[in-house]
């Protein structure tokens, strides 16, 4: 009963924001997507799957790279959003499913590539997440995992954080907890890096959640301790913060 609410829970807020995230030039913003693309190591052979995909961006990001690019994910209007870009671009290398990272509706060794960008911190369990990755993974192939990463320090006021932004987030493990996971999943590691991502908090949340998201802002800004792990700074505009991200890429032998 835990996991089909946490689904539920992930669905109603992804339904919600769903065009607003698609809109938001954060998730697409240039130097982050291309250092996404560069670990993915794209060829125009290869059949790759995005999970957790929302509205496409990634997905649609890879499409002229590869020869097919399949994209799932658990709520509707994500996929609904996706198709929108999809047909904006007028790609035609796509297919879009609905269904969920923990249970892939997909045969073993189906597909050269699999991705998940900003999505395992929505996952109770991300670890059985990576395991179905590899399982749809042909040997030789890759699995590209790109998000959030607190350092071990700031993890529970960054989760603090995003529990109150998002009521979906779970946890945002800290990279040396993803390079963990990867190797008890028996995967070799072929890419670690790091980027950092600016974004405005008032553009990520809903407005009934400004005012405590703000004063634990400003109270961590105060502070001067930056306890949330994001770099916090006010400007005449607002709150400005850096997400810290991760890519981990894995090589199937």
């Amino acid at each position: 009963m835990t996991d089909i609410t946490h689904n539920q829970r992930i669905v109603a807020q992804f339904t919600r924001w769903a065009k607003p995230f698609a809109e938001l030039p954060i998730h697409a913003q240039a130097d982050a997507m291309a250092r996404s693309l560069a670990a993915c190591a794209l060829e125009p052979t290869l059949n790759v799957l995005d999970v957790a995909c929302g509205p496409g961006i990634l997905a649609c990001a890879m499409a002229p790279h590869a020869r097919q690019v399949t994209g799932i994910d658990i709520t509707p209007a994500m996929i609904a959003q996706a198709q929108v870009r999809q047909a904006a671009v007028g790609l035609h290398n796509l297919a879009w499913h609905i269904g969920d990272a923990t249970t892939l509706p997909f045969a073993a060794q189906s597909f050269d590539r699999v991705t998940t960008r900003y999505s395992l911190h929505h996952m109770q369990d991300p670890a059985a997440v990576l395991r179905e990755m590899k399982r749809v993974c042909r040997p030789g192939g890759r699995i590209i995992v790109i998000d959030a990463t607190p350092s071990p320090e700031t993890w529970d006021g960054y989760d603090a954080m995003e529990r109150l932004r998002d009521p979906s987030h779970t946890s945002a493990l800290p990279l040396d907890e993803l390079r963990r996971m990867g190797k008890d999943a028996g995967l070799s590691e072929a890419v670690v890096e790091a980027y950092r991502l600016e974004a405005q908090l008032e553009t990520l949340s809903d407005e009934k959640d400004m005012a405590a998201l703000t004063a634990m802002f400003d109270a961590d800004i105060a502070s001067g301790q930056d306890r949330i792990g994001v770099g916090a700074w006010r400007t005449p505009e607002g709150i400005r913060f850096h997400f810290p991200v991760s890519i981990l890429a894995w090589h199937i032998a």
